[in-house]
C-alpha cells in the first residue's frame, strides 16, 4: 500500500504559517496581483514547479477526478484532504455529491466512489483529458462518458484499481486506489490551467467569520480559522473529517452560483437528474483570509477554463492551497 502513495514535493496545508508567506512572495511574481495591471499569463503546466490548480509547488502529473459520496453514511471521507481541488455539486433529493481532482499528491485511497452524472462530462472539459473514477452511472449516459474526452475508469474496466472496506455498509463501501487507477489511464494528460489565478488578496471584501451555502437537502458551512489560515469545512451541521489526514479545510472557497436544471436522466427511483450548468457566466463569493470578495465567474465555452473576477474585472487572486468551490443554485 505505502508503495502506491505518490507524494510531489509541494508544501503542506494552508495551516502553516510559513507555507503562506512563502506563497504570497513567490505566486504573487509568476501569476500577477490584483489591482497591478494586467497579470502575466498562468501556466499551462508544473513545468515552472508549481500547480495551477493550488499556486503551490509540485510536479507535471497527470490528472484524476474522484466522484465521491456524500450522504451521511458516506462519511467520514478517506483522501479528500489530499485533493487539490474539490467540487460540490447538486444530485437527486436535493443531496450533493463531490468532485475531488487530484495531481501529483496521491494518498493510498479515495472515496467511498459513487456514480458520475451527465454534467461531469462539462465540468472535467477544462481539464483537457482528466481521468475519471466512478461507480456505475445511469445506462443512457455510459456511452457519453465513453466518447467524452476523459478516460473512463469504472470497476469493470479498471477492477484492480478498486476494494471494499468490509467495515462499512454497501454502497457507501466502495475505494479507489489512485495509483492503479492512473496506471490504467495512460492516456490522461497533466496537469493545464483552468483559470485560476493565485497572488495577494484584492483590496476591499467583506470580513467574515462563517459563511452557510444551503442546498435543497444539504448545507455546507465554511468557518475562518486563523491559526489553520483556511477555512474549515462542516457538511450538515458537523465538522467534516477524513480518516487519514483529520480536519477538512480549505485556503479559498468559491461559491459559484450557477444554473441548475433537470436533466433528461434519472435514477433508479425515477428521481430526475439535475444538470449543473457549467459554462456560461454569474455571480461568486471568493471566501479567503477571513473575508468575503464578491467576483463574477466566465467561461465562454466547455474547453475554456473558468476565470473569477472582481467586480471591476480585475482577476481574483486565490490564497495558494486546497481550493473548494461550491456550485451552488442561483437564487
Amino acid at each position: 500500500m505505502a508503495a502506491e502513495r505518490r507524494r510531489s514535493p509541494r508544501q503542506k496545508r494552508p495551516g502553516a504559517a510559513v507555507t503562506v508567506l512563502l506563497c504570497a512572495v513567490t505566486t504573487a511574481g509568476l501569476y500577477g496581483c490584483a489591482g497591478s495591471g494586467a497579470p502575466e499569463p498562468a501556466p499551462t503546466s508544473t513545468s515552472d514547479g508549481r500547480s495551477p490548480f493550488t499556486g503551490l509547488p509540485a510536479r507535471a502529473a497527470p490528472v484524476l477526478a474522484v466522484k465521491i459520496d456524500n450522504v451521511p453514511p458516506a462519511r467520514p471521507h478517506t483522501g479528500l484532504g489530499a485533493a487539490d481541488l474539490v467540487y460540490v455539486e447538486q444530485v437527486e433529493g436535493g443531496q450533493t455529491r463531490l468532485l475531488a481532482v487530484y495531481s501529483g499528491d496521491l494518498p493510498e485511497r479515495i472515496g467511498p466512489v459513487r456514480s458520475a452524472r451527465e454534467s461531469d462530462i462539462e465540468l472535467l472539459r477544462q481539464f483537457g483529458r482528466p481521468a475519471l473514477a466512478y461507480s456505475g452511472s445511469q445506462t443512457a449516459l455510459k456511452p457519453l462518458l465513453k466518447a467524452a474526452p476523459l478516460d473512463a475508469l469504472p470497476p469493470e474496466d479498471a477492477p484492480g484499481a478498486y476494494l471494499r472496506d468490509r467495515s462499512r455498509a454497501a454502497p457507501h463501501n466502495l475505494y479507489v486506489r489512485p495509483g492503479r487507477a492512473l496506471a490504467a489511464a495512460p492516456d490522461a494528460e497533466n496537469a493545464k490551467d483552468i483559470g485560476f489565478r493565485f497572488g495577494p488578496a484584492p483590496t476591499g471584501g467583506e470580513a467574515v467569520n462563517e459563511r452557510t451555502v444551503r442546498f435543497p437537502a444539504s448545507r455546507y458551512t465554511f468557518t475562518w480559522a486563523p491559526a489553520e489560515k483556511g477555512w474549515l469545512v462542516a457538511m450538515d451541521g458537523r465538522p467534516a473529517r477524513t480518516t487519514d489526514e483529520g480536519p477538512v479545510t480549505a485556503s479559498t472557497v468559491v461559491v459559484q452560483y450557477v444554473t441548475i436544471r433537470s436533466s433528461r436522466f434519472h435514477d433508479v427511483l425515477g428521481s430526475v437528474s439535475p444538470y449543473t450548468e457549467t459554462v456560461g457566466s454569474g455571480s461568486a463569493v471568493v471566501l479567503r483570509d477571513g473575508r468575503a470578495h464578491e467576483a463574477r465567474w466566465s467561461r465562454p465555452t466547455a474547453a475554456d477554463g473558468t476565470a473569477f473576477t472582481t467586480p471591476s474585472g480585475e482577476p481574483l487572486n486565490f490564497a495558494p492551497g486546497h481550493i473548494w468551490v461550491v456550485l451552488a443554485p442561483r437564487g
